[in-house]
């Protein structure tokens, strides 16, 4: 679909009775049935399929009386906000593709909403979706999204197995292909392709560490949220016994009941005004003070909520201070390490010329009695050659055991590489034969409605 012409100037419209009396028309029932719906008026309240699309629609309005209504479609128009649809509570499927559409809100209320279709409009991010537990198909392409990591937002929605992002920044991202199924794991179409089994099993590997953290954290948040459900509503339980308490006077029955005098004291003239007047300021005072308890309770749980937070504030800040200190040491330890390390090496080196310090003192101490100077020069001079010719045999040796590592890296290396290619080239075999099968159920299944409907046509 796309979107109206604009190159004519077209005034916006607006959805008012005449319209949509004329839409209920056209769309109504055919034949004979059509004519008495006509005759006899067709009820707003009992329609459940409603189509205003290419109407140049500027807002959505005037819809509170289809309190029915199952199927609305206001694709290709010129809406700006998504409003007026609080009353349409039985609604399931819901298309407001191409149009000017900047921001997701007043959706609160279709909580049995199960096709959602936000194509080609300026939406930039995930959210006031929060009602919509039912959701299934959710197709929010061409539009402006591009943070990758905001797609965890649609892990709430553990019924939804169709989404798509296609034409959007984020669907341009290397990691989209693995970072939504492994985020989305009930997620079975992505922009209109079928996710394999092996896809999501590779994707949940990649992401495993990130997608274990995240679900103990929504685990965590889970738990804190149900606690605080239960402590709302006992809390509302005490609140509504104890008001009933009061304002059954259950407490001055008790009191007055064993004491006689008292009972006496009730018959003189105008005590009974006065302890019914004792009995509604009493009244007054415990609800005051219930109340003010209840004012305390909530001021402490917050102050507990704030110690809370600056403990853990406290927490995080002392555990960056220790690492930083742990850094600090283990960089000064290098430090004293290193000049160590240097200190030992110029021992060594000290220890190792020690020994050529005293044969040169020898030597030099020799050098009266020149036939044993020239013995020891050529001992020398031979034992040079030596350990010259052992470091080039050495040498040699070790670049061919290079030479021959290299040659066994590069074959394994072609071979991975055909084996990658090989795999590849099967797996996309695979995809396109399910796909080929899948376009062949989808094909038979509309030729089969097609062939229903002629059968009733005829």
């Amino acid at each position: 679909m796309s979107r109206p012409n604009n190159d004519k100037t077209i005034e916006p419209s607006v959805i008012d009775d005449k319209m949509l009396e004329e839409m209920v028309k056209k769309q109504g029932p055919s034949g004979r049935a059509g004519q008495i719906a006509h005759s006899e008026g067709i009820h707003l309240k009992d329609v459940d399929h409603l189509q205003l699309d290419y109407q140049n629609i500027l807002k959505i309005d005037n819809l509170w009386q289809f309190t029915s209504l199952t199927k609305l479609q206001l694709d290709n128009n010129i809406i700006e906000k998504i409003e007026g649809l609080n009353t349409l509570v039985s609604l399931v499927w819901l298309d407001l593709s191409f149009n000017n559409i900047e921001m997701i809100e007043g959706l609160d209320e279709l909580v049995k909403l199960e096709d959602l279709s936000l194509y080609s409009n300026r939406i930039s991010k995930f959210e006031n979706m929060e009602s919509l537990v039912n959701l299934q198909i959710f197709s929010i392409g061409k539009n402006h999204i591009s943070d990758l990591e905001s797609i965890i937002y649609l892990r709430r929605f553990k019924r939804l197995r169709t989404l798509n992002l296609a034409g959007n920044p984020v669907s341009e991202d290397e990691r989209y292909s693995m970072y939504i199924p492994a985020f989305l794991p009930n997620l079975m179409y992505l922009d209109f392709r079928l996710i394999d089994i092996s896809t999501k099993e590779v994707a949940l590997q990649m992401h495993y560490s990130a997608i274990a953290n995240l679900a103990h954290e929504e685990d965590l948040e889970l738990k804190s949220l149900e606690k605080m459900r239960l402590e709302e509503e006992e809390l509302s339980l005490h609140k509504d016994a104890y008001v009933e308490y009061l304002n059954g006077s259950g407490l001055f029955d008790s009191m007055y009941a064993e004491d006689f005098e008292a009972s006496k004291l009730l018959l003189l003239p105008g005590v009974s005004e006065f302890v019914e007047q004792y009995k509604v300021e009493f009244t007054e005072v415990c609800q005051k003070l219930f109340t003010y308890g209840l004012e305390g309770f909530d001021t402490r749980k917050k102050e507990v909520k704030s110690l809370l937070e600056c403990l853990r504030e406290a927490k995080e800040d002392n555990r960056q201070n220790g690492i930083k200190m742990i850094e600090a040491f283990e960089d000064e330890n290098k430090e004293q390490l290193t000049e160590m390390q240097h200190l030992t090496d110029s021992l060594l080196l000290e220890n190792k010329i020690r020994p050529f310090r005293v044969e040169i003192d020898q030597l030099w101490s020799r050098l009266m009695n020149l036939e044993m100077q020239l013995v020891d020069q050529l001992e020398l001079f031979i034992d040079k050659d030596t350990v010259i010719n052992t470091v080039n045999a050495s040498h040699d040796l070790h670049l061919l055991k290079i030479d021959n590592q290299e040659d066994k890296m590069v074959t394994k290396t072609n071979a991975w590489l055909r084996d990658i290619i090989e795999k590849l080239h099967v797996d996309e075999v695979d995809r396109n034969r399910n796909r080929v099968l899948e376009i062949n159920i989808y094909v038979n299944h509309w030729r089969e409605e097609l062939d229903f409907l002629e059968l009733q046509e005829q």
